[in-house]
This record gives C-alpha cells, sequence and structure tokens, in this order.
C-alpha cells in the first residue's frame, strides 16, 4: 500500500531532473521555429529557463496535473526572457512551445 501512496504524492523533482526537461523542453520548441539559433545562445536561454523553473518548482510540483496552467505561468514568467535571448518572434516561440509541451 505504502507503493501508491507514493504515486499521489512525489517528491519534487531533483535539479538534474529540472535542468534535463527544460533542455529538452527548449530543444523541442526550437526545433518546432525551424530556424538556426547559435548554441552559446541555447545554453544561456536554458541557465535562465532553469532557474525560472527551479524557483518556481513547489509550485510546478503542485500543478503538475495542469499543463495549461503551468504553459500560461512559462509565458507570463519566462517567455520574455527566452525571445530576448535567442532573438525569435515572441508569437511563433510561445505557439511552439505550446506544442511542444501540450499545454
Amino acid at each position: 500500500m505504502k507503493h501508491q501512496a507514493a504515486n499521489h504524492n512525489p517528491q519534487l523533482p531533483t535539479a538534474r531532473k529540472i535542468r534535463r526537461s527544460c533542455q529538452a523542453e527548449l530543444y523541442r520548441t526550437i526545433k518546432r521555429l525551424k530556424v538556426y539559433i547559435l548554441p552559446e545562445k541555447v545554453e544561456q536561454a536554458e541557465t535562465i529557463y532553469f532557474k525560472k523553473v527551479a524557483n518556481h518548482a513547489v509550485w510546478l510540483h503542485e500543478n503538475r496535473s495542469n499543463r495549461k496552467k503551468q504553459v500560461d505561468w512559462w509565458e507570463e514568467n519566462v517567455c520574455d526572457e527566452l525571445v530576448a535571448v535567442l532573438e525569435v518572434d515572441r508569437e511563433e516561440f510561445v505557439t511552439a512551445f505550446r506544442a511542444a509541451y501540450g499545454g
């Protein structure tokens, strides 16, 4: 029975898991944009994204079953900084992220 309870209340993700998830989400988003972005810029964007997610890990964990709410948070709190670093169109970036993330 303890095993079932653990599935209903999983622990917060580790920093490694957060970093890898952010990298994967950003990669899938950029791939959908079909534009070349310098690796240095992608790395800088990954760092920004990771820090934002890590700082809000508790809220994101509490809303883990509501991807739309998570994407709305991302658009309000993360998107503009990533757009500035990556130098991409905001609307296209948001559309690509929503498609990649599923929200």
